[in-house]
């Protein structure tokens, strides 16, 4: 990094220190012990009563339920005794307790392994906290009917607070914490199945906002893979449903339309999800090279990337002509355009916008002035079209005040059955 880039990152990260981004622990979330199963894998405060203690030399247990063999333990290892004011056997017996960590699985049971005494903070008060009921959207808990909710969100820099020497990010400042809970709140208004994002950083920072903002919505599966942006802004998907395979373009070379090589801007990339008891669909998502001013210095490129797209959808296409996909993301572009009308196609193999569902003053996806416009799109497969649920397709209004973002999600329902 340069000299003035490194001023820059510092500035940025001064300037952002009080708006609490996402850091690990100061933004994790707090559950009780009895819900410990439902966050493995996450980083979380968890809280109860030490009802049982054990030290068998190796290692000190701490139960919070007598059933010890299936129920949240912690564990602290005998090198990491001497940290400890007391044995942890009696420090910590018939006490309320938050313990914060990483849930891990160990022989069918969650447990947090603590390694330093700061991890486990005394209660004053009993741990009250009720052990509430995961989301009815919750994957687990939800009966699958066939009809699946797909949406397409650019959510505005989901950036963390860490430089990334391999990527220009030091000019993007991180996401205020306010701003990514109105875009968590937006999120769970759509409440998508199937979810494609741009312009997130990276995925452990996906995962975290996933983990702490919107852990119970049932996002288990997080795909991301590192694009080609400078700026270090990608395309992901989040899934409620298992995933199959899954394609990135990001290496494909093609021809702008004035004849440069190029590749996508960003990615794109092809998720193959996997409904219970419903044939697999495909997701594609892209994000299409912006138009950086009046003059559109971006449209070679923004051809060129349509006609690329074109080409992968017509090979999909040849291959299987009853194949299920949509295109999403953020085109950059209108309906009207010649990179849109590219994509689309004409037809027997035409894609389909489905739009006109939407009343012609509610079509706006990105909401800023003075440039308020339709540019995010979802597109259906001749086969998809046909299970599209008519009446479905929604732009949810807002503004980055309201809603996180300068882009509107816009979400659409099929029935697969």
């Amino acid at each position: 990094m340069t000299v003035i880039g490194c001023w820059l990152s510092t500035l940025l990260l001064v300037q952002g220190a009080g708006q609490a981004p996402l850091s690990e622990k100061g933004a994790a979330p707090t559950i009780p012990y009895e819900r410990a199963a439902e966050f493995m894998d996450r980083t979380c405060y968890v809280t109860g009563k030490v009802v049982l203690t054990r030290n068998i030399g190796s290692r000190c247990f701490l139960n919070f339920h007598e059933d010890i063999a299936t129920r949240f333990t912690v564990v602290i290892n005998q090198t990491d005794f001497g940290k400890f004011p007391e044995p942890p056997e009696t420090l910590y017996r018939d006490k309320d307790v938050k313990v914060f960590g990483r849930i891990v699985e160990y022989r069918g049971k969650p447990e947090i392994v603590v390694t330093e005494p700061d991890q486990i903070v005394l209660l004053n008060a009993p741990a009250t906290a009720p052990a509430t009921r995961p989301a009815a959207t919750r994957a687990a808990a939800r009966e699958f009917t066939g009809v699946v909710r797909i949406a397409t969100y650019n959510v505005l820099n989901l950036f963390d607070d860490v430089d990334d020497p391999y990527t220009e990010d030091e000019g993007t400042p991180t996401k205020p914490r306010e701003e990514l809970e109105t875009l968590a709140a937006t999120i769970r208004a759509v409440d998508a199945d199937v979810l494609a994002l741009e312009e997130v950083e990276n995925r452990g920072y996906l995962e975290r906002f996933v983990g702490v903002l919107l852990p119970d919505m049932g996002y288990d599966e997080i795909v991301l893979f590192e694009g080609n942006n400078s700026r270090g802004i990608d395309v992901a998907v989040l899934s409620r449903f298992p995933v199959g395979p899954v394609t990135s373009h990001r290496h494909l070379k093609f021809p702008a339309s004035d004849g440069k090589a190029i590749s996508f801007q960003r990615d794109l990339l092809r998720v193959r999800i996997e409904p219970p008891g419903a044939r697999p669909f495909d997701v594609f998502v892209t994000h299409l090279k912006s138009k950086e001013g009046q003059d559109d210095t971006g449209l070679p490129i923004r051809l060129g990337e349509a006609a690329a797209i074109r080409r992968i959808l017509d090979g999909v296409l040849a291959e299987a002509p009853d194949a299920r996909f949509v295109l999403c993301g953020d085109f950059n572009d209108t309906l009207d355009s010649k990179p849109l009308r590219t994509i689309l196609g004409e037809g027997a193999t035409a894609l389909t916008p489905r739009v006109d569902d939407v009343p012609e003053a509610q079509r706006i996806s990105f909401n800023k002035e003075p440039y308020r416009s339709m540019i995010d799109f979802i597109f259906c497969s001749p086969a998809m079209s046909k299970c599209y649920r008519k009446g479905s397709y929604r732009i949810r209004q807002g503004t980055v005040e309201a809603s996180g973002s300068d882009h509107n999600p816009v979400a659409a329902e099929f029935d697969l059955r």
